[in-house]
């Protein structure tokens, strides 16, 4: 299962949960929610935006995103910290991706990510940061 199938699926049950009232988010959980979501947002811009980035830029901006649910995570308790801590775990591939040449041939088992591999993360967060700005607004 691919990233962006892999949040999509974690995205809809998590807005069918406030929707049915199983999960009630605290005033916390909203606070770290709609901050999350505009990191995200500020970190992963438009589609066109990132594609035009280089692949160094694309990463550090994927990495920015992977730090801002460490953080969101490292605050919170309960269905908001699941559901980041899941989403974490989805993106955790971009940890081990690389934009650098590796002249020596040591990488630590980094890998080159394609183009589509890229836009396939970005779409992820993008989807994440609607998911959890569904969570401040239900």
């Amino acid at each position: 299962m691919d990233m962006r199938t892999s949040i999509e699926g974690l995205a809809e049950e998590a807005e069918q949960q406030v929707r049915d009232h199983t999960w009630e988010p605290a005033p916390t959980d909203r606070t770290v929610a709609a901050k999350a979501a505009a990191d995200l947002h500020a970190a992963i811009g438009s589609p066109h935006t990132q594609e035009a980035l280089s692949a160094i830029d694309r990463l550090e901006c994927l990495r920015e995103a992977l730090a801002v649910l460490a953080t969101a995570v490292a605050s919170v308790h309960g269905r908001l910290a699941w559901f980041l801590g899941a989403a974490s775990t989805v993106l955790t591939p971009v940890l081990h991706w690389r934009a650098l040449p590796a002249e020596d041939g040591f990488t630590f088992g980094a890998l080159r990510p394609t183009p589509e591999q890229y836009t396939e993360a970005e779409d992820a967060i993008r989807r994440l940061h609607t998911a959890l700005a569904h969570i401040t607004a239900l």
